[in-house]
């Protein structure tokens, strides 16, 4: 059984570029089918947070490759344009 606790403690890393995204900030859940939409990795904040935050990224759960002790690996072909809430309907 895996935890939302334990999610949030795995470093989310792409595997097409090996770039490390986050960590788990929250979870876009679908109450209606009771399942996992979507992780979001929240933006990082800009100097001590006190200029906003950069964009949050979502990764639908479809991009998800494996989920790891330490991490959960993801085919995400771009961050430059990262996956928006309306998307993933």
């Amino acid at each position: 059984m895996l935890r939302v606790s334990d999610l949030r403690e795995k470093e989310i890393v792409n595997i097409l570029d090996g770039r490390r995204i986050g960590f788990i900030g929250d979870l876009d859940v679908d109450v209606q089918e009771g399942r996992i939409r979507a992780l979001i990795v929240l933006g990082q904040g800009k100097l001590l947070g006190l200029f906003g935050r950069d964009d949050n990224v979502y990764i639908a759960w479809d991009k998800i490759v494996k989920i790891g002790l330490d991490v959960i690996l993801v085919d995400m072909p771009s961050l430059e344009t990262p996956c928006l809430e309306d998307e993933l309907s």
